[in-house]
């Protein structure tokens, strides 16, 4: 049976060498890095993985590098959402043939689908593999909403359509997820500014690229929350903040990997075409990295 999953799960940068190729042995240590300092997931090839920018060997090759290497530490969810259903079906049963615990399926990118379209293809997936999934609602990306209402339809018609993840960046909709569809699917925000904000509204859970860079912090947060100290988690959060601020304001999948090279980890700068952060952004991140490590020496 797979594991109930809930708190946080990191959405895992993926490191290139100079090359532009996966650095595994790199990989390797961004895992450690967040299982080390007790988040309670790991997510494989996902957006901030960069799973756009992956050739098909490539993302299956990611999802077994990091399935091996969490060997059951913390779940392991592969996002395996494709442009066609054929194509998400393979990336999902190869990553349930490599011991991913849950199956995120982004929904169809590029070419602009009806809603009807996009639930034909969730009910596919789903109905091919055997492992939980997790719906990934990104419209800024797929063009295609999946409001609360739909969430909970196909929800109830598939029972290991078990969460989601929604990165809508609409607060009322996340609202409305966590607290009207609670008794059918798990809600994981995925806007790393609604931290707080998700887990003390009683989200399942958050997916954050920022926590990569800031692992303990935002499990702080969680871990206060979780025993109801709101005011404790209260002042984590304005100190963590100001980090987290300053990475999403700029392209975050380069901000995420800048904050990890501030951190000592080298994760390489994102896949052409997509850029480095400007020095002046770089400098701005770790001005408030600084500034949450001085806080906490306080």
């Amino acid at each position: 049976m797979a594991p109930e999953i809930h708190g946080v799960l990191t959405a895992l940068s993926t490191p290139f060498d100079a090359d532009e190729a996966i650095d595994l042995p790199l990989l390797r240590t961004v895992v450690d890095r967040s299982v080390d300092h007790g988040v309670n997931g790991v997510v494989a090839g996902g957006s901030t993985g960069e799973f756009a920018s992956l050739d098909n060997d490539e993302r299956r090759r990611l999802v077994d590098a990091v399935a091996e290497h969490a060997a059951g530490r913390v779940p392991v969810i592969a996002q395996t959402g494709a442009t066609t259903t054929r194509e998400a079906i393979r990336h999902s049963r190869a990553a349930q043939e490599s011991g991913a615990d849950v199956l995120m399926v982004v929904t169809p990118f590029y070419e602009p689908l009806t809603l009807t379209e996009t639930v034909a293809y969730i009910k596919e997936v789903a109905s091919a593999v055997e492992l939980p999934v997790m719906l990934y609602n990104i419209p800024g990306a797929t063009g295609v909403n999946l409001d609360p209402a739909t969430v909970r339809s196909v929800a109830e018609e598939f029972e290991n359509i078990r969460y989601i993840k929604d990165s809508s960046a609409d607060w009322e909709q996340g609202l409305q997820l966590i607290h009207h569809n609670s008794d059918v699917i798990g809600t994981f925000i995925g806007w790393d500014s609604y931290i707080y904000s998700a887990l003390a509204e009683g989200a399942a859970g958050v997916m954050a690229g920022a926590a990569n860079v800031v692992p303990a912090e935002i499990v702080s947060v969680y871990q206060a929350i979780s025993e109801n100290r709101l005011q404790d988690a209260l002042e984590d959060w304005k100190r963590l903040y100001p980090v987290i601020d300053a990475m999403i304001s700029e392209p975050f999948i380069a901000a995420v990997k800048a904050g990890l090279r501030l951190q000592g980890v080298p994760a390489g700068v994102p896949r052409q075409p997509m850029s480095d952060v400007s020095p002046e952004a770089e400098a701005r991140i770790e001005r408030a990295l600084k500034a949450l490590k001085e806080g906490e020496q306080a």
